[in-house]
C-alpha cells in the first residue's frame, strides 16, 4: 500500500466519523426542538385557559351588574359554570398518550 492509498483510507475514515458526529448532533437538535415545541404548546394551553377564565369572569360580572332584577335561573347559572369547568378541564388535563408522542 502506497502513501496515496493510505491517505485516501484515512480521509474516508475521517469522513465517516464526521458523518456519524453530524447525525448525532442532528438528533440532539431534533429532540431539543421537540421539547421546546411541547413546552410552547403547554404555555399556549395555559394562556388560553387563563384568557377563557378572565373572559368568563368578566362576562359573569357584567351580567351581574346589568340587572339584579332579571336574575337568571339556577339551571342557567349551573350550565354556565359547567361549561367553564369543562373548558378548564380540557385546557389543563394531561393529553392522551397518542397526542404526547
Amino acid at each position: 500500500m502506497n502513501a496515496l492509498q493510505s491517505r485516501k483510507q484515512l480521509l474516508v475514515a475521517e469522513s465517516e466519523l464526521n458523518r456519524a458526529h453530524l447525525a448525532h448532533e442532528f438528533q440532539a437538535i431534533r429532540s431539543e426542538a421537540q421539547a421546546f415545541a411541547s413546552q410552547a404548546g403547554s404555555t399556549i394551553a395555559i394562556a388560553s385557559a387563563v384568557a377563557s377564565l378572565v373572559a368568563g369572569l368578566a362576562s359573569f360580572r357584567r351580567q351581574k351588574a346589568e340587572s339584579a332584577a332579571a336574575k337568571p335561573s339556577r339551571w342557567q347559572t349551573l350550565a354556565k359554570v359547567a361549561g367553564m369547568v369543562s373548558s378548564l378541564w380540557r385546557a389543563f388535563r394531561t393529553p392522551p398518550k397518542s397526542e404526547r408522542e
